[in-house]
């Protein structure tokens, strides 16, 4: 099993450990889960994401390649600009989700860490001539800080060198930019995974412990109350903000339209798995995720949805105790007949049928969409 550069860093900090995507990593602190979901809510959380990959993809060749293999829209991206894209198999399965952030003279695109090696081999399988593809994840480490200070906090520690604006917060939403944190270069993305405003950080990986003890010495010193937070709250925070994981909410076996994602399809040019997208938006999604408001119990990957009457109509892809809005809910694929807003059904919670809503999602807005 790998363990990132932070690894003793986190066990002396007491952190609970945990296998995931092949890493050792720190699931919660002492603190526990729910408190580190608030404190990320309220002020700043420090998440120690380096199991993600990072991929450069250069050359003439590129701007085409990655507008083929990406769903999303890329050829009208600027330098800087930072999009969330899907990358599909031909029959229209999601094999992983990505940002994909258009740098000077190149592309650098983020994939889920269980989906690395996968992604880089379909990256090569169909670059062709004139794409270079370079697989940097083992020399990038990538920290994310997020929350409602976050971007004051680095503004603090950060002088922007390239990207726009003198200051980390004139750098808008979706977009990127190179600092200098206390003499260490770092590619800044304002993007994230927890719902809230702040960013991400790609740097040299042997300046991973000198940052992060930088980051959370220096919240201390300015009187903003900054946390390592583990993947026990990094996963409640994405739930509430209806932002997929992969397995769950999107997989090889899951299409962006039953999975709600038509609007990452850029549907007006061409890429792999359109086709496939288009027919299933002809004939209709055989079923839709939705999420569900549920009373009685903890509601879990893989537990049956019914009907009201008791018939079964679908599965749970995950669920949770959602700290911020204080419910039990999940996220499931049910009969489009079932999915409409407002649909009493059932969750079956350890052989008994408990009642749940149907509500809409996402349960909690991100804080750079109110």
């Amino acid at each position: 099993m790998d363990s990132t550069r932070l690894h003793d860093w986190h066990v002396a900090a007491g952190a609970k450990m945990a296998p995931f995507a092949g890493y050792d990593m720190p699931i919660s602190y002492p603190t526990g889960s729910v408190e580190e979901h608030h404190i990320t809510r309220r002020s700043v959380g420090l998440f120690d994401i380096d199991h993600m990959g990072q991929v450069e993809v250069s050359g003439p060749g590129a701007d085409a390649f990655v507008s083929r293999i990406a769903s999303a829209t890329v050829l009208d991206m600027k330098d800087w600009d930072a999009r969330y894209s899907l990358l599909l198999a031909e029959d229209g399965g999601v094999i992983d989700d990505l940002f994909i952030y258009r740098l000077p003279g190149k592309w650098w695109i983020v994939v889920n860490a269980s989906n690395r090696h996968a992604d880089v081999a379909w990256f090569q399988k169909h670059a062709g001539t004139g794409v270079k593809i370079d697989d940097i994840s083992d020399a990038t480490y990538m920290i994310a800080v997020q929350g409602p200070k976050a971007i004051e906090l680095l503004d603090l520690v950060s002088t922007v060198k390239r990207g726009g604006g003198a200051k980390v917060a004139e750098l808008p939403r979706f977009t990127s930019g190179e600092l200098l944190v206390s003499g260490v270069p770092v590619l800044f993305g304002r993007t994230g995974y927890t719902g809230e405003d702040g960013g991400e950080l790609f740097f040299p990986a042997d300046k991973a412990e000198f940052l992060w003890k930088l980051l959370l010495a220096e919240g201390e010193k300015h009187g903003i109350e900054t946390k390592a937070i583990g993947l026990g709250a990094r996963d409640s925070l994405r739930f509430e903000a209806g932002m997929p994981l992969h397995g769950h909410e999107i997989s090889s076996a899951i299409n962006p339209i039953e999975a709600g994602f038509k609007w990452a399809c850029g549907l007006e040019k061409d890429f792999i798995g359109k086709k496939a997208v288009e027919a299933i938006m002809a004939a209709g999604p055989k079923r839709k995720l939705v999420g569900l408001d549920v009373t009685g119990g903890v509601p879990r990957e893989g537990y049956e949805v019914q009907s009201a009457d008791g018939k079964k109509i679908g599965e749970c892809c995950a669920g949770m105790f959602c700290p911020t809005v204080k419910k039990y809910a999940a996220n499931a694929f049910v009969d489009p007949a079932y999915a409409k807003v407002g649909t009493a059904v059932k969750v079956v919670i350890h052989g008994k049928a408990k009642d749940a809503l149907v509500v809409k999602r996402p349960l909690y807005i991100p804080a750079y969409r109110r």
